[in-house]
């Protein structure tokens, strides 16, 4: 008998953690999410051969690239804290990049090195931690076709909004032209029907 209070209490200690850590990830995320600062991060081109891939825009960004001392100093894949700042007209731009989490500096975020040129141009490129623009998959297909048309387009400005908090960043939404791409589908779809 007391074999089975064991198991019983160790199997509602294993299920209150399952519950606990779903929980903890959403409840940090909606803390970026309404106490982080806003980001605009403009978004670039995707390779047009990549093909669509689910439930998710996949994004990539003019500001991810950057001059560094010495290429020999960084590793692919490893951590890097991006040090941020907006230009004039309200995107966001990198000021610098460092191994070391600034500690005074509360406008950086925690990302990759994704690549590091090897010919003496010394430059690095920046892998955000929010490439991926998840949606509801009835609609899906429907934003990738729209985002990658307000692409080709050089009169719409396409960006990625992003709340950053302690180095931690959240991906809210993906404009074009200051509508949320959500409105945009639904729009689309309603003007289909």
């Amino acid at each position: 008998m007391n074999n089975k209070k064991i198991l019983f209490t160790a199997f509602i200690l294993v299920a209150l953690l399952q519950l606990y850590v779903p929980a903890k990830m959403i409840l940090d995320n909606e803390n970026i999410i309404e106490n982080g600062k806003e980001y605009k991060f403009r978004t670039a081109p995707i390779d047009p051969g990549d093909p669509f891939r689910g439930k998710y825009i996949t994004l990539n960004y003019d500001e991810n690239t950057v001059v560094i001392p010495n290429e020999q100093d960084w590793v692919t894949g490893e951590i890097i804290y991006v040090s941020l700042i907006t230009d004039t007209a309200g995107f966001s731009k990198v000021k610098s990049v460092s191994k070391e989490k600034p500690t005074e500096n509360h406008d950086f975020l925690k990302a990759k090195v994704s690549f590091i040129t090897e010919n003496g141009s010394n430059k690095l490129t920046i892998n955000y931690p929010f490439d991926r623009y998840y949606m509801e998959e009835s609609k899906a297909y429907d934003a990738e076709l729209t985002y990658r048309q307000s692409q080709l387009d050089t009169n719409q400005i396409t960006y990625a909004l992003v709340s950053i908090k302690d180095g931690d960043a959240v991906l809210k939404d993906v404009l074009i032209d200051g509508i949320s791409i959500r409105e945009k589908v639904k729009k689309n779809q309603e003007n289909k029907k």
